[in-house]
């Protein structure tokens, strides 16, 4: 059994910067590929950045000169860290993790992921 507790949510304004952070329980083979999701307010939770066994990150377009995904394997935690954040990125983020793998073009996909943490809201103004 994995369990995920993500950190470091809160409210920024725009152009700010944070760094979520996910710390996971549950052996390491059992967290094949790790992420992180968003969900705004009336929408559908999406893809932000995720990472695989050989350290292969997949982001979306949109995001990816902004947000970085990391992890270390040691301290068993995951990060997102976020610059330049805007009104948009407003939404609860969260970290999720699935015990097997799964093809590059899937990474991004919340219904493949079988682990998912209770999520840290972020916020940001402008």
């Amino acid at each position: 059994q994995v369990q995920l507790v993500e950190s470091g949510g809160g409210s920024v304004q725009a152009g700010g910067s944070l760094r979520l952070s996910c710390v996971g329980s549950g052996a390491p083979e059992s967290k094949n590929c790790m992420a992180w999701f968003r969900q705004a307010p009336g929408k559908e939770r999406e893809g932000v950045a995720a990472i695989d066994n050989d350290g292969r990150t997949s982001y979306v377009d949109s995001m990816k000169r902004r947000f970085t995904i990391s992890e270390d394997t040691i301290k068993n935690t995951l990060y997102l860290q976020m610059h330049d954040l805007q009104p948009e990125d407003t939404a609860m983020y969260y970290c999720a993790a699935r015990s097997r793998p799964i093809g590059w073009s899937l990474l991004l996909s919340p219904i493949y992921y079988n682990y998912w943490g209770q999520g840290t809201q972020v916020t940001v103004s402008s």
